[in-house]
Parts: structure tokens; C-alpha cells; sequence
């Protein structure tokens, strides 16, 4: 596969992956009269069986093996943090909060420049000061507006950019990472599952075959994504992944908005619009940096006269 061609199938990949994410509000807000918690319960379990069929198939199961203390401890974190982060997503979408689970994934990559500077003692440019401040601003005006602070949103964010430090960091590949992840939640997930069932007010078998089909495709639909976005990852530049990313909250906010009918005074757009050109400024610093960064290698490589 050439390389050109190889960034077209990684940008069809990252383009799938965002867009199944932007369409998961219509997905869990079908799975009533499920809890937010039993529906994760659901969505790991069956990540879990999913992912261990497409690690046998692929002869990497053995991949699990001799794993060390230091990578099964950042496993542990990373899947309690993506289990934070699932959990108030699909506690967001089935309370009716979509707009403010947009939020955070909007404000998400400045978190994650945020935390760059708090752990790894990264430095900011003028353009990150600014949208930084633009963003802490939007939070402010949001929190007046709510009445309290956007919760939802700052747990999304933050679980979330703490869940890319960890899978940073982390020595294994997405399916070997996604599977080990499961395996640490699986059997909790798997005993709430149990629990519910004894004390009769788990949904999995009592609301007919389309709802126990609808929670199985848990895992598969949320599993899909994050195979996609490890296919882009590889194939893509990052700036490209940087530009994508956006797709998903603006696809969850043109639902909540259009389809949910939320809410939406103007002093909450006002905050909205502060995260956008936080991010335009954040996003076209980015951009011009790496345009930078190239001119500046090609120019080194070029014969000296």
C-alpha cells in the first residue's frame, strides 16, 4: 500500500471513528429502561468477549502474556479512567444533558494541553495562554449560566485526556491495550451484572430479545470506534486526528440541540463561542507550527552551496 493511499484509508478510519462517536447519543438513548451503570456493566462485559474473539483471530492472544507490573498497573488506570469517562457519558445522554457531554469533548484537547504542562513541565506559547484563558472564561460564563459548575463536562474532559496520558505511555498496541482493559474491569462488570440479576432489577432479560440485543451491541458499537481510531492513528499525522476530533462533539451538540430540543439560552451559546475560538486560535497555532516545523527540516537538508 502506498502511502498516499494509506492516509486515505486512515482518514476514512478516523472519519468513521468520529462519527460513530458523534452518533451515540441516538444509540444509548435507546436503551431504556436500563440504568446508566448496568448499560456500562453491558458495554464492558461485551467489549471484553469481542475484543478476546479478535485477539485469537489475529493470533495475538498471547500478547496478554508476561505483561509486567508496571504496564497491568497502568492498565488498571486507564480502564478505570475510561470507565469514568463512559459512565458520565452514557449517565449524561440518558439524563438529557448531550449539549454538556459536547462540551466536554470540546474542551478536552486544551485539557490535555493543560495536563502537558502540569506533568510533563511542557511550556506554552502565546497562542495556548490565550486559548487556555478563553476556555477557563467559557467555563465561567457556563457555570453562571447552569447555576453550578458544567460537572458532566469537566469529568468527560478530564478522564478522557488522563485516559490518553495513560494509553501514552502505555507498551501495547490498541487491541492488546482495549482487550487488557476489559480484563481488569470484566469481572466487576461481570458481578454487577450477577448482582442485578439475583436481586431481579437488572433489564437484560426481562424487556424482550431486542433489548437484550440492544445492550450485547454494547460492546461491539463502542468497541468499533476505538479499533478505527487505532487503524487512523497509524496511518494519519496527528494534526490531521487534531483536526477530525472536532466532528464528534459538534455531530453530539447538533443532536441534543435539533432532536432533543435542550436548552440552549444565550448566555450558554456565549460559552460555547468562547470554546470555539479557543480552539480555532488553539488549532491554527497548531497547524502553522507543524508548518513551520517541516520548512524548517527541509531547509536542513538541503545541500549547503
Amino acid at each position: 500500500m502506498t502511502a498516499r493511499k494509506a492516509e486515505t484509508v486512515g482518514v476514512a478510519c478516523g472519519v468513521g471513528a468520529y462519527t460513530l462517536w458523534g452518533a451515540f447519543p441516538a444509540f444509548f438513548g435507546i436503551l431504556g429502561p436500563a440504568g446508566s451503570v448496568e448499560i456500562l456493566a453491558h458495554r464492558v462485559v461485551w467489549t471484553l468477549a469481542l475484543m478476546l474473539v479478535v485477539l485469537w483471530a489475529s493470533g495475538r492472544i498471547r500478547s496478554l502474556r508476561g505483561l509486567g507490573v508496571r504496564t497491568w498497573l497502568l492498565v488498571a488506570a486507564a480502564s478505570a479512567l475510561i470507565a469514568i469517562n463512559w459512565g458520565t457519558y452514557i449517565y449524561g445522554v440518558t439524563s438529557d444533558r448531550v449539549v454538556e457531554t459536547a462540551l466536554g469533548y470540546f474542551i478536552n484537547p486544551l485539557v490535555s494541553v493543560l495536563l502537558g504542562v502540569v506533568i510533563f513541565r511542557e511550556r506554552l506559547v502565546p497562542a495556548q495562554i490565550v486559548a487556555l484563558a478563553l476556555a477557563a472564561a467559557a467555563v465561567v460564563v457556563i457555570t453562571v449560566d447552569y447555576g453550578h459548575p458544567p460537572y458532566i463536562a469537566l469529568t468527560l474532559a478530564l478522564s478522557f485526556a488522563l485516559y490518553g496520558l495513560c494509553k501514552k505511555v502505555m507498551p501495547l498496541d490498541p487491541r492488546t491495550s482495549l482487550t487488557a482493559e476489559g480484563i481488569v474491569a470484566g469481572p466487576i462488570a461481570l458481578s454487577y451484572l450477577v448482582y442485578l440479576s439475583v436481586v431481579g432489577t437488572g433489564t437484560f432479560l426481562g424487556h424482550g430479545p431486542g433489548h437484550s440485543l440492544l445492550l450485547i451491541a454494547a460492546g461491539p458499537v463502542t468497541a468499533l470506534p476505538l479499533l478505527l481510531f487505532g487503524a487512523a492513528a497509524q496511518r494519519v499525522p496527528l494534526r490531521t486526528l487534531g483536526m477530525l476530533q472536532y466532528l464528534t462533539p459538534a455531530l453530539q451538540m447538533m443532536w441534543g440541540v435539533a432532536v432533543l430540543h435542550e436548552d440552549m439560552p444565550a448566555s450558554r451559546w456565549i460559552g460555547f463561542a468562547l470554546i470555539w475560538v479557543a480552539l480555532a486560535i488553539f488549532t491554527t497555532d497548531a497547524l502553522v507550527r507543524v508548518r513551520r516545523g517541516r520548512q524548517s527540516a527541509r531547509s536542513s537538508q538541503e545541500p549547503v552551496q
